[in-house]
């Protein structure tokens, strides 16, 4: 499906970025992308009037813009409804804003800004890395996982098969976990997640959004 009228500002690194990426592709939308490097010391001109927290993705659709990932994706998903990324039932939207919410709250800190970046990001960077926050993000992460891991076993979302945005919301930070051999270890250790993460990871838009890491500017 072809809307012109889309535009996304991203960060080609970022795993929100990736998170509506990947929502668009499940739905066959084609859009402008511009990217945008937050950790910059200067954001372009004008970006605080989209996004007055300077982080992204922004979305701008016929001229509504929104900010923060979790609305984003939902907007999509009722705006353009086919494939549905939202279950039927109370319980499995329930689980499903659960999931979001542990990844969000929870999850991103240990799996990536923790584990992910300070094993394999800053090392391609140039900086330095701390065996502390890995550390903790190394046990951290192993809290996390136990609690998807009960989510999956329990099917209603996360089974691989009937794709919902909790899927989307998860696999770009469960992609870059496994980068380094520490974090695919832990994952190794939840079968069901495992199980999930086969399934989701052979998804074209899994495939197609995936960051070439090979174009991290070196330090």
């Amino acid at each position: 499906m072809a809307d012109p009228a889309i535009a996304l500002l991203g960060y080609r690194f970022s795993v929100y970025t990736r998170i509506v990426r990947l929502v668009l592709a499940e739905k066959g939308l084609r859009y402008d992308y511009t990217e945008i490097d937050p950790f910059l010391p200067e954001l372009p001109c004008g970006y605080e009037d989209l996004h007055p927290f300077g982080r992204v993705p922004v979305l701008v659709h016929d001229g509504f813009t929104l900010y923060e990932t979790a609305a984003i994706a939902r907007y999509l998903d009722k705006r353009f409804p086919d494939p549905a990324l939202t279950p039927d039932t109370p319980e499995a939207v329930a689980r499903m804003q659960q999931v979001i919410g542990i990844v969000d709250s929870y999850g991103y800190r240990a799996l990536v800004r923790q584990v992910f970046s300070h094993l394999v990001f800053r090392p391609l960077q140039g900086a330095a890395s701390s065996a502390d926050e890995v550390a903790q993000g190394l046990r951290e992460s192993r809290r996390v996982l136990r609690a998807l891991e009960t989510i999956a076993r329990e099917g209603l979302v996360l089974d691989g098969e009937t794709p919902s945005l909790a899927d989307f919301h998860l696999a770009p930070m469960i992609d870059y976990f496994i980068r380094p051999q520490e974090g695919a270890a832990i994952l190794q250790d939840h079968p069901a997640m495992v199980a999930w993460w086969d399934r989701v990871s052979i998804r074209p838009s899994v495939q197609e959004t995936r960051p070439d890491l090979s174009q991290v500017p070196g330090g």
